[in-house]
């Protein structure tokens, strides 16, 4: 039962993932309930209230702001959750292996709007999505093409969100919905999560994975499974 944002971490923390929102591919969420459905047990959890301590919402920021050991971005079925520090090389190892963006780029598995992206992003360190937009050149008709490269790079492992910032005016005012900021994960997670990630190979990780969805989760499909494993 989780009643409030210290439960869910460190329910996030004992199970090493979670979907961000809601059980709806069958696998596994720490809140197992969406904003529109009531919780299946007595809790002062709820979505959207801006609560700190008791709304899903704001946790999504409060993990990446507060601390260094839960990473949180769209990595399941193009859908957002959180993964723990622990369990980040597997999926990592999962998604790209020890491949470069390049590499993987050159043999045809990334898009050149995740190019135009990625390049931006790593040149800068972190960027919020409004500022990586007016760097890269992308236009109001590249709106759908420019989300769609964010969740391929989120989902490949090559971007994680690392926090929000709102848009500033031409006179220094903040004004409109906060951006997230993005950042490579390699930046991140820094040069330990590198080297982890070098110690393992794709076989290993797949089945620590599964085992871990089937601890959480026995009754979780097996199709469903590999999906949530290779995106």
């Amino acid at each position: 039962m989780i009643l409030n944002y210290d439960d869910f971490v460190r329910t996030v923390l004992e199970k090493g993932f979670t979907m961000g929102g809601g059980n709806s591919e069958g696998i596994y969420s720490v809140i197992p309930w969406n904003w529109n459905e009531e919780p299946p047990y007595e809790t002062s959890v709820a979505w959207h209230t801006g609560d700190a301590k008791t709304d899903p919402w704001e946790w999504r920021m409060r993990v990446l702001e507060e601390r260094n050991d839960i990473a949180y971005a769209k990595v399941f079925f193009k859908k957002s959750g959180f993964i723990s520090k622990e369990w980040y090389p597997y999926f990592w190892v999962a998604r790209r292996g020890n491949k470069s963006f390049e590499e993987m780029y050159f043999e045809g598995k990334l898009s050149h709007f995740a190019k135009r992206i990625y390049d931006v992003v790593e040149a800068h360190d972190a960027l919020p999505s409004h500022e990586i937009k007016q760097i890269a050149g992308f236009v109001r008709e590249d709106k759908s093409g420019f989300e769609r490269a964010l969740v391929e790079l989120q989902m490949n492992m090559f971007l994680t969100m690392c926090g929000q910032q709102q848009k500033r005016s031409m006179k220094g005012g903040n004004y409109g919905m906060p951006s997230v900021i993005f950042c490579t994960t390699e930046k991140f997670w820094g040069e330990e999560m590198v080297e982890k990630v070098a110690e393992i190979d794709v076989d290993f990780a797949e089945e620590e994975i599964w085992e871990q969805v089937q601890k959480v989760n026995p009754a979780a499909q097996e199709k469903k499974i590999r999906k949530f494993i290779y995106g």
